[in-house]
This record gives structure tokens, C-alpha cells and sequence, in this order.
């Protein structure tokens, strides 16, 4: 038995070696019938332990979005788009951005509408990326297929279920409950978390509704609206009831206009309003306005007609007087609380699907908006010691260019989208360093608004809010030599947008004595896609194998080849902490020819000459699919990062090819390895 036991073990673990091409998820596909008319195809991921599949609405600047394509039919129209469960969000270091993820078993649905009266096939592909600690797998195209009952079959199959003969039909309503109760379980840490981010959120609301006590618009209104509450009713009793209602108002007003937003506002719009240029675009003319507003070029206040009317209503005592002051109240201090709580609402919708998180923020809002109304109404003689002056319109002014600041990130992720190159990393900085430089001179006095006093003195708290302003400024500063300012990076294009970057330059030169091998411009620059495809920390590579195998017959170097993604944070990790050490730059720089294939790179076109067909019958037109394709048929692997050194015929120079892995003593072995053996 031991015997029979080993030759088992030994199988399989050649068999495990053999096939190394990584196939860590496992696709079923069902069909539920609704009704008559109607069906819900049932897609069913199950991902192995530490394997992660990536939401369809994850954030444009992280790893790549789940994807489904269905193949056009006139047998059937699809309701709506495909539902998934709630995903996993966590602040992804590497990407610098919010992730979404799904691991376990994860069930996604498409409602479909039957048109045809005979049986159907429901075809297309579904595209995804894959990750886990030490690797990423390349999105490509997975076929489905489903077969769906004709809309006059399905009333008799309802009707008649004993009838049914279709093991396979009945096998995949089981998975279907299975799933469902999988889903669940994978499900109940995510709902957790989604609780967790939720009260934060409402706190944070808290503190903004709190924080616009402090605006020239609000903080008026105080002694304005408490003085009904002074002069009211001699019944204190009373006249605290109708505080508190009177607050209560306020919440309630704010809550319903969150609730709207709820409603009109699902996972699917909010990911267009995070990613398409349209709303980001309308989202920085919004901000651009209210900083105008805030300079004091001109002032946006709601109509007077409103004011006017809700002011009537307030006059007529009880306690509908309260309700019509709170409405009063939010309706006049909306020239303030507009650009606050629309910042807080973009800036949360946008880093998140839930479709509740406006409800939450809105309800928050309130609450800090109308506590201190609220108290003070309870406690009007606490109003003696709070006075007005010059420096509610410092508050107004300094909002404004925070506005105008923030408003550029709106900015950007239009440009982005649309590859206009208007905000490249060192003017975006550039941009930033001017409008929080004035706001630290306009902090100490040297700058004046429409509504400013002259400022004779300057007070403790001014002082060190200017201090801590231009500290801010200075240290911006090197960004514009290429720093790369990990504070900032959420809100920073990418570095490869920089346009002179002096780390790239010193790491070219610094690595070793005699470094006069290759360096910035000593490759082709004619190689192909060096215009839209870079290499990191000053290295330089091809992008084409075959242009780097021609040019490393010439220089007579062996090739090393890096299998890499735009979006895999595996490979940024590899770069980070194995490629800046100095014996690698040095061997990396001055004894190879490297070519970096990106296997997620859908975006650039092949010409039809150059597009392949894989085994799968699937044609391949994006240098991504055809470097993924060389990768999985030549290496059988289909994970980045990866790592291959070839002669310029194509010949594999090292025993075995090198995955993800920090240790860099083991990495400096593996290029040494190639490199003798190529000497040979």
C-alpha cells in the first residue's frame, strides 16, 4: 500500500508540475425560469482559496472590471444588466484606490425576456482578471452558453412539472440553490464590512454637517432662527418640544432628499458617475462655479419665492412654525451647504456602489447640521458669547480655494477617460502648488477678497494654519521633479503622465560605476508602442518581441522577456522591491535586451495583418490577447508577473522560469543562471 501510495504521490505531483497553466475559477452556468416569459440566467464562479475575481464596478484606476458580452439574438432582450452580490472594498496601497473583489463562490444573474416560441441558445463571453498574493492572471475571453426554453414551452413545464425528463435541467436547479446558500456564506464578512464602512461614512457626515456651522452663511442664521424659540411661548417646557422639532426637521429634510438620491441613484449609475467624462466633467464646472461664488465674484442662493413662502408658513405658529423655519433655515444656508455636502456626496459615490451611502451621508448631514441649531435653541443665552465678523468671510474665501483644488481631481478623471493629456502630472501639480500657496499668503494677510477687513494682526490658530498650509506647499514641491508623493497618489494622475521625472533619470545613471551601457535613448525610438507603453524606474525595453529579438542577435545579448499588466500589483511589488536593488539594475540594464509583453493591454489595436486566431477559434485583435496567447501556448502559463530569458532564436536559457518572487539574492541567481548559460 505504501508502495502504490508513493507511485499515486508522484503522479500527481508531476502531473502538478506539468501543468503549470493556472485555472483558479471553475464556471457553471443555469437557467431559472421566472415565468411565462421570463428567465434568469445564473452565472456560478467558484475561485480556489486566495483567488480573487474583481467587481464589474471597480474603480477605473485598479485592476481590470469583470465584463460580460452577450451575442446579439432576436430570440430573447435582456432586463436590465448583470446583478452581482455585494463586493469586498478595501484601499488598495498598490493601486492607490478603492478595490472591489469577490472570493469564495460568487453567483451573478441576467433577467432576460423570452421572445421566441422555440427553444434557444443564449450565447457570449464573460472577460476578467484574477489575482492573488503572488500573482495575476491576464483578462481573456471565456465562452458561455445557455439553453433556454421557448415562451410557449414554459407554461406546460410549470404546469406539468412531474412530466419533466430533463436530469439535466432538474441537476441545474439544485446548483442554482446551492450556489445561492454558497453566496450567502461568502457574502456575510462582506455585509459586515459594508456596516463597518457605512457608520463611518455617517460620522464623517456628522462632522461635515457640524463643520458648516462655521460658514458666512449659516452662522447668521443662529441668532436669527434661535430668537424665535427667545421670544416664543413663556412655557419652557413647550418651547423645548418645538426645539427638538424643530431639529428634527431639519434631519427629516435632509433625509429626504437623501432617500430621493437612493432611489434614483443605483450601483450602476454611480459607477458611470465615477468613471465617464461626462459627469466628472460637469462635477469640476460645479466646483469651478462654487469657487467663483465662494471669491465673491457673484452669489448663488436659492429663490426667493421659496424663502418668501416657507416664511409665511413659519408665521403661523405651532408646531408647523418649526417645520417652515428648519425648511427656511436649509433653504437660505444652501449657498454653503450646496458645495460641502455635494463634495461629500461625489466624493463617496463615487468610491463606492452602495446604493444607501447618499441616504447615510444625507442623514448624517442633518444630524451635524442641526445639533447645533438645536442646542442653542434649548440654550439660547449660550448665543451672548458668539459673535460675528470679517472672519466668517476668511472661512467662505479659504472653502473657495479648496474648491477650485479639489475641483481638479474631477478634472482629471475626465482627461483620463478620454486621453485628452490636459492634466499631466507635473501641471496638475504645478496647479496645486499655486492655489495652496495663495491660500497661505491669503491665511497671513497678503491677499484681500471682496468682504475681507485689513488684517492688522495675526492670530495663533491663522498662524499655524498658514504655517501648516505652506509646509503642505513645500512639500509638493518635488513632485514636479518626479517624487512620488504617496500621501497624494489617490489624487494624483499617474506618474508615467510626468513629463520630465528626475528619479527615472538618477536611477538610470546611479546603479553603477560604469554605467555607459544602455541608457535613456541608446534603444530605437522608432520601436514599436514606446508612445504608449512605458517601463518603470528608468529602465527601457521593447515592447514587440520580435523587434527585441532582432536587436539582441545585433548586440549579442540573450532577451529577457517580462510578462507584465498594467494592473498587476504583483508586478509593481516585483519592480518596487527586486528591481530597484543595484546588482539587478546592473544585469537588467547591461546584459540583457528587455521586452515587456503586457497581457492586459486591450486598448491598442493590431493591424489585421498581425491578428492570430487561438485555439479556441477566438480571433485576437489587441496586443494584450496576442501577448497572453504567446504566453499560455510557448510557456503554459497564463499568470503575470513572469519572467523568461531567451536567445534571439527563442531558446529557454534557465532550468525554470521565474513567478513572483521578493527574494532578490534568488532573483540575481536566476539572471546569472541565464547569462551563463547563454555565454556558453
Amino acid at each position: 500500500m505504501k508502495k502504490i501510495a508513493t507511485i499515486l504521490f508522484a503522479i500527481l505531483m508531476s502531473t502538478a508540475l506539468w501543468a503549470q497553466q493556472l485555472d483558479p475559477i471553475k464556471w457553471s452556468y443555469s437557467v431559472k425560469d421566472i415565468s411565462a416569459t421570463e428567465s434568469e440566467l445564473v452565472f456560478t464562479a467558484k475561485l480556489d482559496a486566495g483567488w480573487h475575481l474583481y467587481s464589474q464596478y471597480t474603480d477605473p484606476m485598479g485592476p481590470i472590471a469583470l465584463e460580460f458580452n452577450f451575442k446579439e439574438s432576436e430570440d430573447y432582450q435582456r432586463m436590465g444588466k448583470v446583478v452581482e452580490p455585494k463586493p469586498v472594498e478595501e484601499m488598495d496601497n498598490i493601486f492607490n484606490c478603492v478595490v472591489k473583489s469577490f472570493s469564495g463562490t460568487v453567483t451573478f444573474r441576467q433577467k432576460i425576456k423570452r421572445l421566441s416560441y422555440k427553444d434557444f441558445v443564449v450565447k457570449g463571453t464573460v472577460s476578467y482578471q484574477l489575482c492573488n498574493d503572488g500573482s495575476c492572471i491576464a483578462p481573456e475571453d471565456h465562452d458561455f452558453s445557455f439553453t433556454v426554453c421557448g415562451a410557449d414551452t414554459q407554461v406546460a413545464a410549470v404546469a406539468n412539472p412531474e412530466d419533466t425528463t430533463d436530469t439535466d435541467t432538474v441537476a441545474e436547479i439544485d446548483e442554482i440553490t446551492d450556489s445561492s446558500v454558497d453566496d450567502t456564506e461568502a457574502t456575510a464578512p462582506q455585509d459586515e464590512e459594508k456596516g463597518q464602512n457605512l457608520l463611518v461614512i455617517f460620522l464623517l457626515a456628522i462632522g461635515g454637517g457640524i463643520l458648516t456651522m462655521f460658514t458666512p452663511c449659516v452662522f447668521p442664521m443662529i441668532p436669527m432662527t434661535v430668537n424665535f424659540f427667545m421670544h416664543g411661548s413663556d412655557n419652557k417646557r413647550k418651547n423645548r418640544r418645538q426645539a427638538w422639532f424643530f431639529g428634527f426637521s431639519i434631519v427629516f429634510i435632509f433625509a429626504v432628499l437623501g432617500a430621493i438620491l437612493a432611489l434614483i441613484f443605483g450601483p450602476e449609475a454611480l459607477y458611470f458617475i465615477g468613471t465617464h467624462w461626462i459627469p466628472n466633467l460637469l462635477f469640476f464646472i460645479i466646483f469651478f462655479v462654487f469657487a467663483l461664488s465662494f471669491f465673491g465674484l457673484f452669489e448663488i442662493k436659492m429663490p426667493e419665492k421659496w424663502i418668501n413662502s416657507s416664511d409665511e408658513q413659519a408665521d403661523k405658529g405651532g408646531f408647523l412654525a418649526p417645520f417652515f423655519i428648519a425648511l427656511t433655515t436649509v433653504l437660505v444656508s444652501f449657498s454653503c451647504t450646496g458645495p460641502i455636502l455635494g463634495a461629500a456626496l461625489v466624493g463617496l459615490t463615487t468610491s463606492s456602489t452602495d446604493r444607501w451611502v447618499s441616504l447615510v451621508t444625507m442623514l448624517g448631514f442633518g444630524i451635524g447640521f442641526a445639533a447645533p441649531f438645536t442646542l442653542l435653541a434649548m440654550f439660547p443665552q449660550a448665543l451672548k458669547n458668539m459673535k460675528s465678523g470679517s472672519w466668517l468671510n476668511t472661512v467662505k474665501v479659504s472653502f473657495a480655494f479648496l474648491e477650485l483644488a479639489f475641483g481638479l481631481k474631477f478634472l482629471q478623471m475626465a482627461d483620463l477617460y478620454c486621453n485628452w493629456g490636459l492634466l499631466p502630472r507635473d501641471i496638475y501639480l504645478a496647479l496645486w502648488i499655486v492655489i495652496f500657496g495663495m491660500l497661505g499668503f491669503y491665511l497671513l494677510g497678503k491677499l484681500r477678497f471682496k468682504g475681507d477687513d485689513e488684517v492688522k494682526e495675526i492670530g495663533t490658530l491663522r498662524l499655524f494654519l498658514a504655517i501648516a498650509d505652506l509646509a503642505f506647499v513645500v512639500w509638493m514641491i518635488p513632485g514636479l521633479w518626479g517624487a512620488p508623493l504617496k500621501g497624494l497618489s489617490g489624487f494624483l494622475p499617474p506618474q508615467s503622465s510626468q513629463e520630465f521625472d528626475i528619479e527615472r533619470l538618477v536611477s538610470e545613471q546611479a546603479h553603477t560605476p560604469n554605467a555607459a551601457t544602455i541608457h535613456i535613448g541608446k534603444l530605437p525610438a522608432d520601436r514599436k508602442y514606446a508612445d504608449k507603453l512605458h517601463v518603470p524606474l528608468g529602465f527601457e525595453a521593447f515592447f514587440d518581441l520580435d523587434e527585441a529579438k532582432a536587436y539582441a542577435r545585433q548586440q549579442d545579448k540573450p532577451v529577457f522577456i517580462d510578462f507584465t499588466g498594467k494592473t498587476c500589483a504583483n508586478c509593481r511589488e516585483m519592480e518596487h522591491y527586486v528591481w530597484t536593488d543595484s546588482e539587478v539594475k546592473r544585469l537588467l540594464n547591461d546584459e540583457f535586451v528587455m521586452v515587456s509583453l503586457y497581457a492586459d493591454e486591450n486598448t491598442i489595436e493590431l493591424p489585421e495583418s498581425e491578428w492570430i486566431t487561438d485555439d479556441k477559434g477566438h480571433v485576437l485583435k489587441t496586443l494584450g490577447r496576442k501577448n497572453l496567447n504567446y504566453q499560455k501556448t510557448e510557456f503554459n502559463m497564463n499568470a503575470q508577473p513572469y519572467y523568461v530569458i531567451v536567445d534571439a532564436d527563442g531558446k529557454v536559457l534557465t532550468a525554470e522560469n521565474y513567478k513572483y518572487d521578493r527574494d532578490v539574492q534568488k532573483f540575481i541567481n536566476w539572471l546569472n543562471e541565464g547569462l551563463k548559460n547563454y555565454k556558453k
